[in-house]
């Protein structure tokens, strides 16, 4: 750089700068040549250049703020006006008053950003609240819980806003995650309750069914034993440590006593299967009676089978039908057998049935002989009329008749 257009040295060794507003004492120089005072002065001059040259770097490539960097530009600035150096100053205030404007720029977009980052701050914060006073109402305890804490994590990772719109948002979103807190544990509060009284219940009915275990009484136990276990599931779960051991309870005592049935049942079962053999033998022998040849005989040996019959007890219900039908048929037979002896040898019965037979053969006699005139004398409808009462009356007559042998003719 040429010094002429831009200082001097007088006699005295004063060093003067030009300047726009013209020249400007710089300072003095008594050690040296006129020249060396200039290059001195240029030199702290080409400083402040490369004191520029590196703040406008960092303005434009790094996140130095507005407040450092107008703080630089102003310090560069004092130095500039002190006009302590050698150069073209106007230049240097034209590339600071350039840079000032610059920061300014810059600043505006920085406030520009941080107030659309602020926008949607504050967008995020309301998004996080009504998803917050949302799940105030779920019933899905572990579910909403767990995203209530992600929804904090969230709010806590976002920028600050103002402190009003703020502290507004956060009072709304706490106040949603204390409202859903106080529903959660009231519910588990109420369901505390209820499996408090579903374990005081299910001991009632555990005591119950142990003190039933050893009964006897089949039916009827067996039957309160479907009651309780109705009551059990109606019940509801108690707490979980206590679940399981109740009802292991419970289904032991149960267990003990089905099993006693169980095996009563099975002997039961083993001796009237027992039975049905030996009553489907006395079948076959009673069977073996008819048809009755022998009235009194037979009779005998029936009574002697119904008597072996009754002590031999109960068989199963599926086969009683079946077994007592086939005992029941032979015992008809001799209930018919017996009605008929009694109509054959009372004599009462066979007088009112020779009555009854002499009446009747009379009277097939006299319409025989009214047919026969009626045919005489040509009346041939008379007589087919009297052909048809004949055919009823010797029905009659044939049936008093078959009766009658009934009574040994």
């Amino acid at each position: 750089m040429s010094s002429e257009p831009w200082g001097r040295v007088d006699e005295a060794g004063t060093v003067y700068v030009r300047t726009a507003d013209g020249e400007q004492v710089v300072g003095s120089w008594q050690a040296g040549s006129p020249d060396e005072a200039l290059a001195y002065f240029e030199r702290k001059y080409d400083g402040l250049v490369v004191e520029i040259d590196l703040l406008e770097r960092r303005v434009k490539t790094t996140d130095l703020s507005a407040k450092d960097a107008t703080a630089a530009i102003e310090h560069i600035r004092q130095q500039v006006d002190e006009h302590h150096v050698v150069g073209d100053l106007d230049a240097l205030r034209k590339r600071l008053d350039q840079l000032a404007k610059d920061v300014e720029a810059r600043r505006e977009e920085r406030r520009a950003a941080k107030a659309v980052q602020a926008d949607e701050a504050r967008q995020a914060k309301e998004a996080l609240v009504a998803e917050a006073e949302e799940l105030a109402a779920s019933e899905q305890w572990r579910a909403a819980g767990e995203r209530l804490r992600a929804l904090v994590d969230t709010w806590k990772g976002l920028p600050r806003l103002d402190r009003k719109t703020d502290d507004q948002l956060w009072h709304r979103f706490s106040h949603a995650r204390s409202a859903f807190s106080k529903r959660r544990k009231a519910h588990f509060a109420a369901l505390d309750a209820q499996r408090e009284e579903a374990r005081q219940t299910k001991e009632k009915l555990v005591a119950e069914a142990e003190a039933l275990s050893g009964s006897t009484e089949w039916g009827p136990t067996a039957a309160r034993y479907r009651e309780l276990m109705a009551d059990w599931k109606a019940a509801g779960r108690a707490q979980r440590e206590h679940e399981d051991d109740l009802w292991n309870r419970f289904r032991g005592a149960q267990d003990v006593f089905f099993q006693a049935r169980g095996a009563v049942f099975a002997e039961r079962d083993a001796e009237q299967r027992e039975n049905l053999t030996r009553k489907e033998e006395l079948v076959v022998e009673a069977e073996k009676l008819l048809p009755i040849s022998d009235l009194k005989a037979s009779r005998a040996a029936f009574r002697s089978i119904n008597e072996r019959w009754e002590a031999i007890g109960h068989v199963p219900r599926d086969a009683r039908s079946r077994i007592e039908g086939r005992l029941h048929a032979v015992e008809r037979a001799f209930q018919e057998a017996e009605e008929a002896e009694w109509r054959r040898t009372n004599p009462e019965a066979r007088a009112r049935a020779q009555g009854l037979t002499g009446q009747l053969q009379d009277a097939v006699d006299k319409l025989r002989s009214q047919i026969d005139a009626a045919r005489a004398a040509g009346n041939n409808a008379k007589a087919d009329k009297l052909s048809k009462e004949l055919e009823g009356r010797q029905a009659l007559l044939d049936q008093a008749l078959k009766g009658l042998e009934e009574f040994g003719g």
